[in-house]
């Protein structure tokens, strides 16, 4: 197996707590057992990847850990990481049927936490899946090392291929080490679940190894197949006055500091404020609250009703102080003599606009900025038949994630535009399965 290398002690996310705990065995048997197996099973097609979710339950409530873990990683084998940062209300939690009923919903996150972490503390995780088939002497590089990559990785290993990961930074897991909330998971677990996979064959992760267009032009010749798993690109401006300096952070690069550099420290005495509605603004938005920043503001451009941000984050990060600006938008950020970040000027919108003349100042220390993430996929454009739409984004088959490149596949953000960890898994998934039909090794 490789031992990968882990991130530093001393990093700010080391100060939070799991938002959910994890259950002990007697609270894991008791809430199985409130499950009543529906024959439709809801929550079985509210799932990215398909997991059968009552078995696995059912599983729970005999005691049988193992088994529920064998049903679980059979379908995901992130599925460790995804118990802990899918947003389950609005996926299978929000399809229990017991919400209809107005009763609590079965917590089937915390279970398939309970189930993989417990199963896989003691037996490895191949030993939890299906055996892998004989080496086919194929070779498959992977290009990213997020979700979608390490997923693909351990299902073409299972597979009987080599797959080689690349990664331009020196810790792998993507966003799912480096993004997520540490409330909801910190990065070494990622890093864990790496391991793990890695060890389900013939995995390699080549992490500070960028692949630039030549280099990715090499790797199509020299491998059997390609796999794209790039992400997306750097935080978005705003475009206003004042923003470029010290500060003033990219929301997604400010959470990476926090969860890998332990050098880094959060100094905002007069407070925060973070633009933007969507899911990365108001964990970020939380984060700070939860660091101790005293007025964290959340500013977004439209009234609530409009913020792609899940209702129960917002909730949430509310409750430990988060204050929600709303028809807001930032037109400048303030310094002082020093290049010191003093303050934004604010102006009321109107169908996300600024109206002239309705501008205020919002005193603040820091300003995060969440509006989105560039593209990277000018990496691909080089290759004949691989095409990228209007938006950004790698277009393939929806079935098979194909490029139009009889050799690439890819998956993930960089094709789906930013969704969850659990669609990188399942598009992985697809991924590879097509590969190994490819490659005559399924």
């Amino acid at each position: 197996m490789q031992n990968l290398p882990r991130l530093p002690d001393g990093r700010l996310e080391e100060r939070f707590e799991p938002a959910k705990p994890p259950y002990d065995p007697a609270e894991a048997i008791t809430e199985a057992n409130r499950c009543i197996y529906c024959v439709d099973a809801p929550c079985i097609r509210a799932c990215p990847t398909g997991i059968d979710i009552p078995t696995f339950i059912r599983k729970i409530s005999t005691e049988n850990v193992k088994g529920a873990a064998r049903t679980i990683l059979s379908e995901n084998l992130l599925g460790y990481s995804c118990s802990r940062v899918c947003p389950v209300e609005a996926l299978c939690v929000g399809a229990c049927v017991y919400n209809a009923w107005e009763r609590s919903p079965i917590q089937i996150g915390r279970l398939q936490r309970f189930a993989t972490e417990t199963a896989l503390a003691t037996t490895p995780m191949s030993a939890l899946v299906r055996p892998r088939k004989a080496a086919t002497g194929k070779r498959v590089a992977l290009i990213g090392a997020g979700p979608a990559s390490v997923a693909a990785a351990g299902w073409l290993a299972l597979d009987g291929h080599t797959a080689v990961v690349f990664d331009r930074k020196a810790f792998g897991g993507g966003l799912n080490a480096l993004g997520i909330a540490p409330y909801k998971m910190q990065g070494n677990d990622a890093i864990q679940e790496m391991e793990w996979v890695a060890a389900l064959g013939d995995v390699r992760f080549e992490l500070g190894q960028g692949v630039d267009a030549a280099r990715l032009a090499q790797l199509v010749d020299d491998f059997d197949a390609v796999f794209i798993g790039i992400g997306l690109g750097a935080d978005s401006a705003l475009g206003v006055p004042g923003e470029h300096g010290p500060g003033v952070y990219g929301a997604v690069d400010l959470v990476e500091r926090l969860k890998s550099d332990p050098s880094f420290a959060v100094d905002a005495p007069h407070g925060a404020v973070v633009v933007g509605g969507g899911n990365t603004a108001l964990d970020i938005a939380h984060e700070l609250a939860v660091l101790g920043v005293t007025e964290v503001t959340l500013a977004y451009r439209r009234g609530r009703a409009a913020m792609s941000g899940y209702a129960h984050e917002l909730d949430a990060a509310r409750k430990d102080g988060v204050r929600l600006l709303e028809d807001a938008v930032v037109t400048e950020v303030q310094r002082g003599a020093d290049g010191e970040v003093t303050g934004v000027r604010v102006a009321r919108a109107e169908g996300g606009r600024a109206v002239a003349g309705t501008e205020w100042t919002l005193a603040t220390s820091l300003v995060a900025v969440a509006i989105g993430q560039g593209r990277v996929t000018s990496l691909v454009e080089g290759l004949a038949g691989v095409q990228v739409d209007a938006k950004g984004r790698v277009v393939v088959d929806a079935a098979t994630h194909r490029t139009g490149h009889p050799k690439v596949w890819s998956g993930g953000d960089c094709v789906n535009g930013g969704k969850e960890v659990v669609n990188a898994v399942q598009e992985g998934k697809l991924a590879a399965r097509d590969i190994s039909r490819a490659l005559g090794g399924a």
